[in-house]
């Protein structure tokens, strides 16, 4: 009989909580529940993790599954769709061989994209879709949306990681580079968004602790 502590217990309902619908691959497991313990909003949302050799200019793409879209939000199915090979100027690098905080990065901006979906209705995703096929400040703008998400929960460290192998990397080619600079957050943005959010947190925070020390002060108020 196999026997457990109490933290390896703990570790496998996380584990559990945060796969609830989801269709994962095993080998990036761990990089995909680090990434999902930051969306909460997405634990009942029906994902999965595919990988696929048929993305050309990504390496990772979120998409609805079109014929899910119209038995209501509950019942929504999305991909996310994964090349499973990093390919560099010279050679290729098994995707879930990239450091863990890229990969992490990767998967949180794609869960950005998840949650832009789920936030629009149906016809909401089809003009999104539209217009990211015709408009290139559309695209720009969805992909900055996506990073700003997962950059408010959390995730600014793991996007600020992936921004910089992408830009800094040696052996990716310079038109993919040049994309990524132009369309996503730049690593400045990154950094400037995380003090901000920071610096309001803090405020929330002095403004909480002024309400408690106010409320101390006065036993009897409401």
């Amino acid at each position: 009989m196999e026997i457990r502590s109490g933290q390896e217990t703990m570790m496998a309902t996380d584990a559990s909580t945060l796969l609830h619908n989801k269709k994962v691959p095993r080998v990036i497991q761990r990089q995909l529940l680090a990434a999902l313990s930051h969306y909460p909003e997405l634990h009942a949302t029906n994902i999965r993790f595919v990988f696929t050799q048929t993305l050309r200019k990504s390496v990772m793409a979120a998409r609805p599954v079109v014929r899910t879209l119209l038995r209501g939000k509950k019942h929504r199915v999305y991909d996310i769709l994964i090349s499973p090979v990093f390919k560099l100027r010279y050679s290729i690098e098994p995707i879930h061989q990239v450091d863990d905080s890229v990969l992490i990065g990767w998967i949180g901006h794609e869960l950005g994209h998840i949650l832009d979906y789920e936030m629009r209705s149906v016809w909401g995703i089809a003009r999104f879709g539209l217009l990211y096929l015709l408009s290139k400040r559309y695209i720009r703008r969805a992909e900055r949306t996506a990073d700003t998400f997962a950059v408010q929960r959390g995730m600014g460290d793991y996007i600020l990681a992936t921004k910089r192998f992408i830009l800094d990397h040696s052996e990716l080619p310079q038109r993919y580079k040049d994309r990524i600079a132009n369309l996503y957050l730049s690593p400045d943005d990154i950094v400037e968004l995380v003090s901000s959010l920071e610096g309001e947190n803090s405020r929330r925070q002095e403004e909480i602790l002024d309400t408690e020390v106010k409320t101390a002060g006065h036993p009897f108020s409401h």
